[in-house]
């Protein structure tokens, strides 16, 4: 059962607490003290940011090391798992070892979420995801990326693959383990 109007206990302020007058002495020498610390801040525009392997910037798709095309083999598990529906692709046969490769790969960055899953599901690690993070566009049509525009050397996004591979060597060992203490069970 509810009661209407329940007792509520206050506590007592002292006159001094009443003022308010300490809290807002305190709060301005916490302000002054942080105005002789050192400052954090880089000037960006002249100054630019080197981001680490695992920042998730501009997806890009990896150049082969023979330069002869993309290591992609367009099985459109990335177009599958991209939850904004950003990538297309249209795949055709080729005389390659890789049997297939895309004829168009699009992606549509004013839809891409720089979520990774098309990344993580990629077997051939043929898209990635770059450190590039100032982008921007003037039209529509220029944020549609097409294969030219996103095709990018290995070793331009070498360490995010290294980042991908530690990571995913990481992922292997824990769910081995995790077997491992399930079999002895």
């Amino acid at each position: 059962m509810q009661v209407k109007n329940p007792n509520i206990k206050r506590t007592k302020l002292t006159f001094w607490e009443r003022l308010y007058l300490p809290e807002i002495f305190k709060g301005m020498a916490y302000t002054f003290a942080q105005m002789f610390r050192p400052r954090f801040t880089t000037e960006y525009p002249e100054v630019k940011w080197k981001p680490s392997g695992a920042f998730r910037g501009r997806p890009v798709l990896v150049e082969r090391e023979d330069k002869t095309g993309e290591r992609c083999v367009a099985c459109g598990l990335c177009a599958r798992a991209c939850p904004p529906m950003a990538i297309s692709l249209q795949a055709s046969e080729t005389d390659l070892p890789q049997e297939r490769y895309p004829v168009k790969f699009e992606i549509n960055m004013l839809r891409c979420i720089y979520c990774g899953y098309c990344e993580e599901v990629c077997p051939e690690e043929a898209i990635v995801m770059s450190d590039e993070y100032d982008i921007n566009y003037k039209s529509r049509e220029e944020a549609i990326m097409d294969k030219q525009k996103l095709l990018v050397p290995m070793e331009r996004v070498k360490a995010r693959l290294e980042f991908l591979r530690a990571y995913k060597n990481a992922v292997r060992k824990a769910e081995d383990q995790y077997v491992g203490e399930e079999a002895k069970r």
